[in-house]
């Protein structure tokens, strides 16, 4: 039997499968690698909690007076505030960690496939009999039209990124401010 240039070998088809298993693995890590991340801090936060939280009740044990209750009281808020600011933006980093770098993976796999559909595209050009180039063509344009897309797409997932990036940093800083003026 003959092989036809234009179609891919078995090689070819296992190497692809090959890349696809050893992205997907990779993605996998990275996610366990953020859920380990996240368990972490989390853990730590309510070992922090729970310490802060005894020594404050050890304190209000030793109070004599509504005065020292109330000085107390206005004294704990501000550590509270800036204990859960910092575990949430630790949340956002690794979140936002994770997703960089997913991102990042599936960016190359998408660009070495829309090579591969342009390879196959060119190939079949030198094989293909008159007039099929109508047909290469529309198939070029369909990857560049797609590659714009994901650009785009690109483009916008990281300015929302940016804005999220800003916006946690404003709501910090005002929870941060506030507790301070109280």
């Amino acid at each position: 039997m003959a092989k036809n240039a234009n179609l891919p070998n078995v090689e070819e088809l296992t190497a692809a499968n090959a890349a696809a298993i050893a992205n997907l693995e990779a993605v996998a890590h990275t996610a366990l690698e953020a859920i380990e991340s996240l368990s972490a801090l989390n853990l730590n936060f309510a070992r922090e909690s729970l310490n802060k939280s005894s020594k404050q009740a050890n304190a209000a044990l030793k109070l004599k007076t509504p005065q020292e209750a109330a000085a107390m009281n206005a004294d704990s808020v501000q550590p509270v505030v800036e204990s859960v600011v910092a575990y949430a933006r630790g949340v956002y980093d690794i979140a936002n960690g994770a997703a960089s770098e997913i991102s990042g993976m599936l960016k190359k796999q998408f660009d070495d496939l829309s090579k591969k559909v342009q390879d196959a595209a060119v190939s079949g050009a030198k094989a293909a009999p008159f007039g099929s180039d109508v047909v290469l063509a529309a198939i070029k344009q369909t990857v560049e039209a797609n590659n714009a897309a994901y650009a785009n797409l690109s483009k916008a997932v990281k300015q929302a990124a940016d804005i999220a990036e800003a916006n946690v940093t404003k709501a910090t800083e005002a929870a941060v401010k506030a507790t301070k003026r109280k």
